[in-house]
């Protein structure tokens, strides 16, 4: 009688090495999810502040406008000046406020070297904050 073989066949051997990569993800959403909720932890502190007269809100920024037309007439506030009237009517804006923008228009026929000197004019006042303003293009007709 024949039984057939009595020995075992070894099976598969247990992995031991340990799959990271869960345990990556996880710690992952995690940060994400303690950097998102730390700073509105940080700011719920409900204070009651003292109240003064001499705290004002901040004043809304100045600003000054300057054309300057086809022919190269400075403007300053709609107001046809020359270039010493220009320099000494900014540098009185820039004494009373240095932070005031000049808001600059300026005909497209203009040469570039009159917009430079304009400029140079409110940069030698103390006004360094510029803004070119420009008209929208007309829109599409359907």
């Amino acid at each position: 009688m024949t039984f057939g073989r009595l020995e075992r066949t070894p099976g598969a051997q247990p992995f031991s090495e340990i799959n990271v990569t869960p345990l990556v993800d996880v710690m992952l959403v995690l940060v994400v999810i303690f950097i998102i909720t730390a700073p509105l932890l940080a700011s719920s502190i409900r204070l009651d502040l003292p109240r003064s007269d001499a705290a004002q809100p901040g004043d809304a920024p100045q600003f000054v406008s300057l054309v300057v037309d086809k022919t190269g007439q400075a403007f300053l506030n709609d107001q046809p000046v020359s270039a010493e009237k220009l320099a000494q009517r900014l540098g009185q804006s820039a004494d009373r406020n240095p932070d005031t923008e000049v808001q600059l228009r300026a005909d497209q026929a203009v040469p570039y070297g009159r917009i430079v000197e304009v400029m140079g004019i409110a940069q030698k006042a103390g006004l360094n904050r510029i803004g070119f303003v420009a008209d929208a293009p007309p829109a599409a007709r359907p």
